[in-house]
């Protein structure tokens, strides 16, 4: 099963920006990563009078579009699926899967957080937390990286998840 690092916080703390920096340094170790988005607001890839739109429009409850560097699945859903579903339904030829935006998953998380906006952490241990990346110190029971330590990150990550049912390349 593919391992799942779900990277949690508030908005504007800087979690894209952060999966953006350890994917390069997972991928530079010649890990192969995955990632998923989450979005409550939904999210909207096909434009308005392209191919796919078209079908979908016509009725299409799926279109897959292709080209010689990329596949791009757009399937209608009536619910939610959860992060162990969209794993299972569509993520194959990785070793590990970076999240983004599940605050309530199981998975392990690691939360990042700012102290400049001023507010509280959103997880605890009880939450699956693994570790803090943060631009102040905390006292927290798992380790607290700086955010900007990117490859402190991916080690972390590494040694937790990767290093042990693979071989590190």
């Amino acid at each position: 099963m593919i391992p799942v690092v779900s990277f949690v916080g508030k908005s504007g703390s800087g979690k894209t920006t952060l999966i953006e920096k350890v994917i390069p340094e997972l991928t530079r170790k010649g890990w192969r990563v995955a990632t998923i988005k989450h979005s409550r607001h939904g999210f909207d890839i096909d434009r308005e009078g392209k191919d796919s739109w078209r079908h979908r429009k016509a009725g299409a409850r799926m279109t897959v579009m292709s080209s010689p560097e990329q596949v791009a699945v757009i399937e209608d859903s009536e619910r939610d699926p959860g992060i162990g579903e969209l794993r299972d339904e569509y993520i194959h030829d990785v070793d590990i899967i970076l999240t983004e935006g599940f605050k309530g998953n199981p998975y392990p998380k690691i939360e990042v957080f700012r102290g400049s906006l001023n507010r509280d952490m959103l997880c605890s241990g009880k939450d699956n937390l693994i570790a803090v990346a943060s631009d102040k110190r905390l006292k927290v029971n798992v380790p607290c990286l700086d955010i900007d330590d990117a490859e402190g990150i991916a080690r972390l990550i590494i040694d937790l998840f990767l290093s042990k049912s693979h071989k590190e390349r």
